[in-house]
């Protein structure tokens, strides 16, 4: 049997040490080369001194690298292969719709039911509202519209009529000028299919849904073909704007030589339509790069140096022929936008695009915009295609700093933000001086990021160019602008929140009285503008007459409305009479535009 020990309640007892085994079996550790845990060797011992070096030892271990986290991008509205290509080589993953994403690409366009589903850590290549100058009819009326407020400014778009809305000025346009080529497009078409040429008004009814186009009759010429550019435009942000073009491009050549439009050969696609869809298929196509019918955009710059022309004004002229397009869509992708992203930075915008712009130089080197694509293709049938396409994607996605965004610390503040709104606790807000700071500094933020990271692009909008385009941001958002009905809305509105005022103001002052003891006087007048009120006193039609007047109202649609108030001839009530009440003690309705009312 075991003899029990006795134990000294005031006395410490601690573990026994490990025996030397184990500690020989870590030093023989040690000799293999492998990782030990020192803090084994120094158990046991009390005090700070112990706990000290087992710290030490634990810092003497490797670090294993994190892992690069790995983006990842959904395709699956994408059909475009160089797409594909280029994201691999950017180390992102392709996921499907329904799982976690960090870039969308789609080719169709986006409503901003889909964009607001969108998460502040995720990036779709496309604004909402951008049909605004993409498809046709709308681009034709943003452009006249600016165009009757900047008559020389936005001379940059042909006279266009949106079918059969602008029929009737579209024939009074016929009537002045005579001899005139049109051009027939659908609102939306794309690849030059259902367009035609005409030059008798006749032949177009107006009882199609088209835009009618005036037919740029005398375009610049390289060797006696026709041509337009298809410049690639980035943009990044619409609140703010910021806009970038990329280097190269395409230009396309027509595959019959040019000559004046006339009826027997309007009808000739291939002398006036420079769609690459269209040409490709005529026998005159000419693969070649430098002298084919469709070449880099660089090589046509190199064409206008080697004959003399002053190719950085050409250039000038374009960038700011696509600035001011883009200027005529800001106020709508601004408002989509905030609808969809009230809280998002500046620094991180949640939407980009890659703008296909079709612009054409005529005999002046004018430039005129014809189109713009809101998905242009990137199919890459061409080692042309592939160069120009590939490094204009590849560009791009650097300048949208996908990996500068914290999944994490964005889903922190968007919780953060959920709780404080269930707590009804809202954070101090910034006066107009602090927002002005903080926007201030992230802009200049991503100006920097945007120099270290342009590739191929460079940034057209702002260059130090803000003042010269202000005045078109201030005048172009027709929907959001002050129209008479807009106004004559709001005055109905505050005559009526001050008619609902004032009778409040007199229910309260007769309760009070009523409290302190004083009757009412009976069959008494309501000078309601009276010396001793402090109301004011609204303008009043017919203030000589005492039969039959209109006062204004407003209906149910927010227009005025007129409706008779009869009173008979009486004299001008005195001015210490203030309210007019009948037997029973019951206020009687009062007339808003009358400077005093009275007892039916």
């Amino acid at each position: 049997m075991a003899a029990i020990i006795p134990v000294d309640p005031g006395k410490s007892y601690r573990k026994a040490e490990p025996p030397p085994s184990d500690v020989s079996s870590a030093s023989r550790t040690c000799e293999h080369g492998q990782t030990a845990n020192r803090a084994t060797l120094v158990r046991g011992r009390d005090g700070d001194a112990g706990r000290a070096e087992a710290a030490s030892s634990s810092n003497l271990r490797p670090r294993t690298k994190r892992k690069a986290k790995q983006l990842r991008v959904c395709l699956t509205n994408c059909k475009y292969d160089c797409v594909v290509r280029v994201c691999g080589r950017h180390g992102l993953k392709s996921v499907g719709e329904d799982d976690d994403w960090n870039l969308y690409w789609t080719d169709l366009s986006v409503s901003v039911d889909r964009v607001i589903e969108v998460k502040l850590y995720q990036k779709i290549n496309h604004f909402p509202g951008m049909q605004e100058i993409c498809r046709k009819d709308m681009l034709a009326r943003n452009m006249n519209r600016l165009s009757k407020h900047f008559p020389k400014d936005y001379n940059i778009f042909p006279p266009s009529w949106c079918m059969p809305q602008d029929y009737g000025d579209f024939q009074a346009f016929c009537r002045t000028k005579k001899n005139k080529t049109f051009i027939k497009k659908p609102d939306a078409g794309c690849q030059g299919r259902g367009i035609s040429v005409t030059r008798n008004p006749r032949d177009i009814t107006g009882k199609e849904n088209c835009v009618v186009q005036q037919y740029i009759s005398k375009p610049f010429l390289i060797d006696g073909f026709k041509f337009d550019y298809r410049i690639y435009v980035l943009v990044t942000s619409c609140d703010p704007l910021r806009l970038f073009v990329y280097k190269d491009g395409l230009a396309r050549f027509c595959t019959v030589k040019y000559t004046d439009p006339v009826s027997a050969n309007v009808d000739e696609v291939c002398m006036h339509l420079t769609n690459y869809a269209i040409n490709k298929h005529s026998t005159d196509f000419v693969r070649d790069d430098d002298s084919g019918s469709k070449r880099r955009i660089t090589t046509v710059d190199n064409w206008f140096v080697d004959h003399g022309y002053d190719i950085k004004q050409i250039w000038a002229d374009i960038e700011d022929v696509i600035i001011k397009t883009l200027i005529s869509a800001q106020p709508v992708l601004k408002h989509n936008y905030r609808s969809c992203f009230p809280n998002n930075s500046v620094r991180n915008s949640a939407c980009f695009e890659i703008l296909g712009f079709d612009v054409m130089l005529d005999r002046k080197l004018k430039p005129w915009v014809i189109e713009v694509n809101l998905s242009p293709s990137f199919h890459t049938d061409a080692p042309l295609d592939k160069e120009v396409k590939e490094g204009l994607l590849s560009d791009a996605l650097p300048l949208l700093n996908l990996y500068g965004i914290d999944k994490k610390k964005v889903v922190e503040e968007e919780n953060r933000r959920k709780r404080d709104r269930l707590m009804s606790r809202s954070k101090p807000k910034e006066t107009a001086a602090q927002q002005a700071d903080t926007r201030a500094e992230d802009e200049a933020w991503l100006a920097a990021h945007e120099d270290a990271n342009l590739g191929g692009y460079r940034r057209i909008y702002p260059q130090g160019n803000r003042e010269r385009y202000e005045p078109f941001f201030e005048n172009c958002g027709s929907l959001f602008s002050e129209t008479a009905a807009f106004k004559r809305r709001q005055e109905c509105a505050r005559l009526q929140r001050e008619s609902l005022e004032a009778k409040k103001q007199v229910s309260q002052m007769w309760k009070d009285r009523l409290q302190q003891g004083v009757r009412r006087p009976v069959n008494s007048y309501t000078p309601l503008y009276s010396r001793g009120n402090n109301m004011p006193r609204p303008e009043s039609p017919g203030l000589g007459r005492r039969s039959s007047m209109s006062c204004a109202r407003p209906s149910t649609n927010g227009r005025l409305s007129s409706m008779s108030c009869h009173r008979p001839s009486v004299a001008t009530p005195p001015a210490s009479m203030e309210m007019s009440i009948s037997e029973s003690g019951r206020e009687l309705p009062i007339c808003k535009n009358h400077h005093w009312g009275m007892s039916h």
